[in-house]
């Protein structure tokens, strides 16, 4: 005879996201797993003396999503830090700093302790880029390091250069730029590698301290029914500390509730020579059944483009249409590119790409191409942010199984997009932008992924961005399409494209689509219960849902109080 089930989800709009994308009433569990899937009767049937029921009362129940891109550690550090992501004015931030650099590393005044936290947006300074005189007047004396939210760019004020020894002497290192004022003085804002210059100064993060941020970025995401996820740098990275350990350590804690996939960082400059030290990393990770694997590699090959760093194939424009001399930048020639990748491959990692510009795409899906030819089919790697894809290249990535790691929240008309964005690419390479219905047109694997703390780690404001192309409500921006209409609305997803990709598209990407990822017996109980059935409501309208219950391996890990 079957045992009873542990617990019973009846009365609900059960939307499996299996292959068939079915429909049910009732789910059933026992022993972390789904035993059942189906209409109410027959479900509430496996229901034993001690089995959990809940009544979902016409609530919809979706496997739980998964971010297929995200920084929880250093999110959750920076949510325990001077956390900025919040605010969206340089008063706002003053104040903000000001009170922190009062309240922590001794009195006002003192020079004790960095100040580090971050999560400014570009689009409140002038051409994106804030200066250090504005940190000297709140920050007591102390330094400060505060990354921006993409965190291609650090807000410094004058006692951090001075520690770090930038001056105007200083030449930009190859794969950066430090911005000067007119007198060619550091101005106090670090791009891309020139952060590295301060980092290698700051203090490092106690590993206790590490713990706490993993759990509170671990606590956030539950609350928003995130139930696994992939951190997408693992390593020494200048606004990202090495998260290693501490997830190894959480992990023999019994502190992980999620499954969690390490994404290994590449050192550019360091060359192939360094696969060695990352197949001892992922052999570490798995030397002990848990919930933290380390088997994919992060490549990240370029900027961004607010800051003219992502690597487009024709150069960006001034404020008056006219070409500059600048196509950003590559961190990786081609050619050596495709040697490591085919090496990745070859040692059984994912390639997890960072790629924004047209031409930092097309590499990828060159080195995926290179790496496919000479080893044959195998690692499920895949292209993040996908910002600026040439159309030539929107085939390929069905082509080469390279899957498309999408940033959702991005695909609106908001400030950055409208101010420091769409002028500088002219109106052909603007319509080229987060490409997710010709991906999907196409027949390309979608996965969603938040990038937080760059961005919100909310997936239903991804899925509404997604399928609205519209700024979602209680955005820091506010709702609505930013004063610029829908953004560019033939690229916009249907409800179950969205749903599927927040889902078992990053649990493919995750490699856990075979144990989660979709609502099917057999399958792990990784579950979320929102307040409403998304497909009653007006499209408009799903970012205003809520996540009232979420479940992993059959366990609530999260409730929301008074639903």
């Amino acid at each position: 005879m079957t045992s009873p089930a542990n617990l019973i989800l009846t009365g609900g709009r059960v939307y499996t996201v299996d292959a068939a994308r079915s429909w049910a009433q009732a789910v059933a569990v026992r022993a972390g797993r789904i035993t059942a899937v189906g209409p109410d009767a027959a479900v509430r049937a496996l229901a034993g003396p001690g089995t959990r029921t809940v009544d979902l009362a016409g609530r919809m129940l979706l496997p739980g999503f998964q971010d297929a891109h995200v920084h929880a550690s250093a999110a959750g550090l920076e949510r325990a830090r001077c956390d900025l992501s919040e605010l969206h004015s340089l008063p706002d931030y003053l104040t903000a700093i000001g009170s922190y650099a009062a309240r922590t590393g001794g009195p006002a005044g003192t020079a004790d302790g960095w100040i580090t936290g971050g999560g400014w947006a570009m689009d409140v300074f002038p051409g994106g880029i804030p200066g250090r005189a504005d940190l000297d007047r709140v920050a007591g004396g102390r330094p400060v390091f505060l990354p921006n939210r993409d965190h291609h760019a650090a807000w410094v004020n004058s006692r951090a250069l001075e520690l770090a020894g930038i001056s105007a002497s200083t030449p930009d290192p190859p794969d950066g730029r430090i911005e000067r004022d007119e007198r060619g003085e550091p101005a106090g804002t670090l791009q891309e590698g020139a952060m590295d210059l301060v980092q290698r100064v700051l203090p490092r993060p106690a590993l206790a301290e590490q713990l706490a941020g993993i759990e509170e970025g671990q606590r956030y995401l539950h609350a928003l029914g995130v139930t696994a996820w992939q951190e997408a740098i693992v390593g020494e990275y200048a606004a990202t500390p090495d998260c290693f350990r501490a997830y190894l350590e959480a992990d023999r804690r019994g502190l992980l509730v999620s499954q969690v996939v390490g994404a290994l960082w590449w050192q550019r400059g360091t060359g192939a020579g360094q696969l060695a030290g990352l197949e001892q990393r992922r052999e570490e990770a798995s030397a002990r059944p848990g919930r933290f694997r380390a088997t994919s590699v992060k490549i990240m090959m370029d900027g961004v483009c607010e800051n003219h760093t992502a690597a487009m194939l024709t150069p960006y424009l001034d404020r008056h249409g006219n070409q500059t001399a600048t196509d950003g930048i590559s961190y990786f020639d081609p050619g050596e590119l495709a040697a490591a990748v085919t090496r990745i491959d070859a040692s059984g990692f994912d390639a997890h790409f960072h790629a924004i510009g047209d031409r930092a795409v097309r590499d990828a899906l060159d080195a995926v191409a290179a790496a496919r030819a000479a080893n044959g089919p195998g690692g499920r790697h895949h292209i993040a942010h996908i910002q600026v894809v040439h159309p030539d290249d929107l085939a390929r990535f069905r082509e080469l199984g390279v899957a498309a790691n999408a940033q959702p929240l991005w695909a609106c008309n908001e400030p950055q997009m409208t101010e420091l964005t769409l002028p500088f690419l002219g109106p052909e390479r603007a319509a080229w932008q987060y490409p997710f219905g010709s991906l999907a047109a196409s027949g390309a694997q979608l996965a969603f992924g938040s990038d937080w703390p760059v961005s919100s780690p909310d997936p239903l404001g991804e899925i509404h961005v997604a399928v609205n192309r519209t700024i979602p409500p209680g955005y820091p921006y506010g709702g609505g399409d930013g004063g610029g209409g829908v953004f560019l609305p033939g690229e916009r997803l249907s409800l179950p494209a969205a749903l599927a990709a927040a889902t078992i598209g990053s649990a493919y990407v995750n490699r856990l689509d075979h144990q989660a990822g979709t609502v099917e017996p057999g399958k792990r109980a990784d579950l979320v219960v929102l307040d409403r059935d998304l497909f009653a409501h007006p499209a408009s309208e799903i970012a205003a849902a809520r996540v009232d219950l979420t479940i992993i391996g059959g366990e609530f890990v999260y409730q929301r109080p008074g639903s």
